[in-house]
């Protein structure tokens, strides 16, 4: 038996492939992540092994929709400081809550914000190198949506290179096939975002002011059935830009720095 059994679940999302992939790691004190919802494959695979604990890498609710389902018989962990959004999100009370660098079974848990203020990461140690479970914050192929009012930037960035630095052999991510190619992909990412930023920054400079508009001159394809992704994307940025002291912008305007 794998120690790692990815499960991909089908779930209202927005992945092109319309799944969400949970994982159950270990054989002993098992760990569930991320169960977005029930079904006959992952009640396989929870029932052949023993599993104790279940965790997310965030709530967004396309990881969320078996969590009541597979919390009997579990210890449901929180990220600390979450617990309210956990509840709201899940309609289960966590039975305890975990901080950055907690041990949940064979998991080590690091906090990854960015795609979502409470989002995680588990990294685990398998006979040939370490995996890390990625959640959202990262996939093989295109990029993640870091969408505003909840969506940062500036964190996702410090979370991809934070990743990148633990330099692990293979990242398992929520949605798209298992990424060989660790140190690639992330830097892949962060590139892809700072071209985005930069994209943000000369559409204001060079007269853009409302998201529609930024949205408009920093996009060059065609953004049907994505708009709104695309748009709270340069919402994102441009909240990282104003930060940064790059730009003026009041939550509808943004202006030249």
């Amino acid at each position: 038996m794998d120690r790692i059994a990815r499960v991909p679940v089908d779930a209202e999302t927005r992945a092109p492939d319309g799944r969400t992939a949970a994982y159950v790691v270990g054989r002993e004190d098992a760990v569930l992540v991320d169960p977005a919802g029930r079904t006959d494959a992952l009640d396989e695979e929870y029932e052949r092994r023993d599993v104790a604990h279940l965790v997310l890498t965030h709530t967004h609710p396309d990881h969320v929709g078996g969590v009541a389902d597979y919390a009997e018989g579990t210890t449901v962990h929180a990220l600390a400081g979450h617990e309210d959004r956990f509840r709201a999100a899940t309609g289960v009370d966590p039975d305890r809550t975990v901080e950055d660098g907690d041990r949940v079974g064979g998991l080590t848990v690091l906090a990854t914000p960015g795609h979502a203020p409470d989002h995680a990461a588990f990294a685990v140690e398998e006979p040939d190198g370490e995996a890390v479970l990625v959640g959202d914050l990262a996939v093989a192929e295109g990029s993640v949506v870091v969408g505003a009012p909840e969506g940062d930037m500036a964190a996702y960035l410090d979370s991809l290179r934070r990743i990148r630095d633990r330099d692990p052999d293979r990242l398992l991510p929520a949605h798209g096939p298992v990424i060989d190619d660790p140190r690639e992909t992330l830097t892949r990412l962060i590139e892809h975002r700072l071209d985005r930023e930069g994209r943000v920054l000369r559409a204001v400079e060079a007269g853009a002011r409302d998201p529609d508009a930024v949205t408009d001159a920093a996009y060059e394809k065609d953004l049907t059935g994505v708009r709104d992704l695309a748009r709270a994307t340069v919402v994102a940025h441009l909240e990282k830009l104003a930060a940064d002291g790059d730009v003026e912008w009041d939550g509808e305007r943004a202006r030249p720095a």
